[in-house]
């Protein structure tokens, strides 16, 4: 018999009225519309059927109400951890994606090219690689042998991860679309480390709405 090994799934949360604003949510706790957390039971149905063995969430009331879902369906615990809150972003916070452009334009402009950008003099992404990635890894080596992990967070938080588990250099995390919300990516073990299985995974392609757009 063959193992596949540990598998790491990181889900995205579903909508808020901020992602329909296109308002920049950062650390700010906004919880979900009525469409997302149908999205999200939509979403818990396709991700229990693959078993998952624990459930670790931002301590965020959307990322929160999310991972309560899929926990109802498999009856699992939920694990809150702080360190898998989105980026905080400071004065960005709670301004449109127009308002950003407008006020911090360079700024913006910046850290779309890749540079290590205190947006609105908040964290940089390689900060919050520093608190997340560790934590997942942690909760990971938990997992019997070929068991998953899910981990609830924010598209931000995922694609910073993510790119840290794969060894990428902080310059090209931006080569990692942006998260649907309640789409999810999936990593597994392999010869060399943590491979990209899948990536914002879950319905059709649908546009990006929130911070990490």
């Amino acid at each position: 018999m063959t193992h596949r090994g540990p598998r790491i799934i990181l889900w995205r949360h579903g909508q808020t009225a901020w992602n329909l604003e296109r308002r920049f949510q950062g650390s700010t706790d906004i919880e979900l519309t009525e469409t997302g957390v149908a999205q999200a039971k939509r979403a818990a149905r396709l991700l229990a059927s693959l078993k998952p063995d624990a459930i670790i969430a931002s301590d965020l009331k959307r990322a929160g109400a999310t991972a309560g879902e899929l926990s109802a369906i498999t009856g699992l615990p939920v694990t809150h951890e702080e360190a898998l809150r989105e980026t905080y972003a400071g004065e960005w916070q709670g301004l449109t994606h127009d308002e950003i452009i407008a006020r911090f334009g360079d700024q913006y402009a910046a850290w779309k090219r890749g540079e290590a950008v205190r947006r609105g003099g908040g964290e940089l992404e390689t900060e919050v690689a520093d608190r997340a990635a560790p934590v997942v890894l942690r909760h990971a080596e938990k997992l019997p042998e070929d068991g998953t992990l899910v981990v609830v967070s924010h598209g931000g938080t995922i694609r910073t991860t993510i790119g840290r588990l794969l060894g990428l250099e902080p310059h090209h995390w931006e080569g990692l679309g942006g998260l649907t919300n309640c789409c999810w990516s999936v990593l597994g073990r392999g010869a060399r480390g943590w491979r990209l299985l899948e990536h914002n995974a879950g319905t059709l392609p649908e546009a990006v709405l929130g911070d990490d757009d």
